[in-house]
């Protein structure tokens, strides 16, 4: 949960977030003084990367020969990009010393708001008192996940010198049935040690009976596990929560009364892994899936929705609906969320149906400018529904191939999961959540004003 703080800026804080205010600004003017003088190659860069955009379109959703005409057209919007690229590099030695000045800004900026953002993290440690260890903990565990880390770093060990039940899933067992059976044996902890998807599934489990989850980062993506600031390489540091754990309330979304951790995919990707050639030959499934639904002759997709301005979506070949919104653009954490406590939604839509529609919506990107393109849908909300005609729709949630009754709920649940994590995540979950830069905290900092100051607190 969260507690509100009225506090004073500390005097180091505001020195860092008004030399940060002024690296930044020093770092627009020269980036817009780099962008003035090589204004032409730009121009030209970006019309050969709409050019290939919009042969890959043609590539991606064509039969031959059109896919070779698309395949031709990316050769020549390369050769126009590098043209452009080479334009803007004919003075090089000016340029790269002002984008060396810029990038020397920039960094500089960016180290001292995140200096400037974040809380005290050694007042932040002092919070991570541990909770009272479980007296019966459960861990699930998917031997076959990852890989098979489970076996490769010893967890069922590790959890029998930690006083933890372990219980394997094999063939023929339901994960579900084995949650609630722990549960009726007295379980007042689980944990799952196993991809995302197995992850929600024990994760509900845990929610429905109020009970703290440990999350074990034993999958191949774990991107669940990422955005909680766990370390994905080594599952072992996971295990750390059931003796020395803290608790950490985040939220959890639902579809309908499907609870996920990270996102729901409607549309082609949805529909391409409910292929049964899929699992088997992943990228031979979508080359020949892809011009059939994406193509010329292809109809558009049967989904539905409506923007929180009102207005009416029809017909996108892609939706993601996320547990909290995931950072999009150029950044160094791309795809992944900053934070799990927003209490929101996170939605993602594009409707491009044609080669010109993506050469258009991937210029607009190159420039940041993405939320311009009439084909590209993105907002936050806490409730929000998707519809189909047919009464059903193809869903991938949190990596697994669905087809669910239409319409589609989606609900947010703030802090509505309890976690169990190592001592140190408190820390971990802070130093993700500066990496968002807030311009007008920011501002307020170096301003030195009050402000109201969430903190988390173990529960």
């Amino acid at each position: 949960m969260a507690v509100e703080h009225h506090v004073m800026t500390p005097p180091r804080r505001q020195a860092a977030a008004i030399v940060s205010v002024v690296a930044l600004a020093a770092a627009v003017v020269t980036l817009a003084v780099v962008l003035a003088g090589n204004l032409g190659g730009l121009v030209i860069g970006l019309a050969g990367l709409a050019v290939a955009a919009a042969g890959a379109w043609w590539v991606i959703t064509e039969t031959m020969p059109r896919r070779a005409v698309g395949a031709a057209a990316m050769v020549v919007g390369v050769i126009v990009l590098t043209i452009g690229i080479a334009v803007v590099v004919a003075g090089a030695e000016r340029l790269l010393v002002r984008l060396g000045i810029t990038l020397v800004l920039l960094g500089l900026g960016m180290v001292l708001a995140r200096a400037a953002l974040v809380r005290d993290l050694h007042h932040l440690g002092a919070l991570d008192t541990p909770a009272p260890a479980p007296r019966k903990a459960v861990l699930i565990c998917n031997p076959w996940s990852g890989g098979g880390k489970v076996e490769r770093f010893g967890l069922v060990a590790l959890a029998e010198q930690q006083g933890v039940e372990v219980v394997m899933l094999d063939h023929g067992l339901d994960l579900e049935t084995l949650a609630r059976d722990a549960v009726a044996r007295g379980a007042d902890c689980l944990g799952m040690a196993g991809g995302d998807g197995s992850q929600a599934l024990v994760a509900s489990i845990a929610v429905e009976h109020d009970l703290p989850f440990v999350c074990v980062s034993a999958g191949t993506r774990n991107h669940f596990a990422l955005d909680l600031g766990l370390n994905r390489d080594d599952p072992r540091e996971s295990m750390a929560a059931f003796t020395d754990g803290v608790e950490r309330r985040v939220d959890y979304a639902t579809v309908g009364d499907r609870l996920f951790v990270n996102n729901v995919s409607l549309g082609v990707y949805a529909t391409i892994v409910q292929d049964e050639q899929y699992r088997d030959a992943k990228v031979d499934t979508t080359k020949t899936l892809l011009p059939d639904l994406l193509g010329r002759q292809a109809e558009p997709f049967d989904l539905q929705f409506t923007e929180p301005d009102g207005a009416d979506v029809d017909g996108a070949f892609l939706i993601q609906v996320s547990n909290n919104p995931y950072v999009i653009g150029a950044s160094f954490d791309s795809a992944q969320r900053r934070r799990l406590d927003t209490g929101l939604l996170g939605v993602v839509a594009v409707t491009a149906r044609t080669g010109a529609d993506a050469a258009a919506l991937m210029a607009l990107s190159a420039v940041g400018q993405r939320q311009r393109s009439q084909s590209w849908h993105e907002f936050t909300t806490d409730r929000f529904e998707v519809r189909s005609r047919s009464g059903t729709i193809a869903s991938g949630v949190d990596g697994e191939a669905l087809v669910l009754d239409a319409p589609l709920t989606f609900a947010i649940h703030p802090g509505g999961l309890r976690l169990r994590l190592p001592v140190d995540n408190l820390v971990a979950a802070e130093a993700r959540r500066a990496r968002e830069i807030d311009v007008r905290q920011l501002l307020a900092i170096a301003a030195g004003r009050r402000r109201d100051h969430p903190e988390p607190v173990a529960t």
